[in-house]
């Protein structure tokens, strides 16, 4: 994230956080109040995007990015799934075979 991104981003979630309206006119004011130089675009492009989304759903939303790997999991017939557990059971396989070959046991 560049600096203006990071600048544009607080400057939203102060003007959120004092419950004020978020336009581009307002995350610039807070942006050069706070004395750091932005391109022109990103404040308006903040807005844009606040406009169409809530702040608190993008707050809660932050770490849930893995949805589409599940799906994908669940995609497959019964015989892919089969193909998929044997799969694991060979890594599990590896890692165990791993731990021998380094010559030495935590236990020794």
């Amino acid at each position: 994230m560049s600096s203006s991104e990071v600048a544009c981003t607080l400057a939203a979630l102060i003007l959120h956080d004092d419950g004020i309206p978020i336009t581009a006119e307002k995350i610039a004011t807070v942006v050069k109040a706070a004395g750091i130089k932005v391109e022109a675009y990103w404040p308006a492009l903040f807005a844009k995007l606040l406009q169409t989304r809530s702040v608190d759903d993008l707050i809660l939303s932050v770490g849930s990015g893995g949805g589409a790997p599940v799906a994908a999991a669940a995609a497959p017939a019964a015989g892919g799934a089969a193909a998929a557990e044997e799969k694991k059971e060979e890594k599990e396989e590896a890692k165990e075979e791993s731990d021998d070959d380094m010559g030495f046991s935590l236990f020794d």
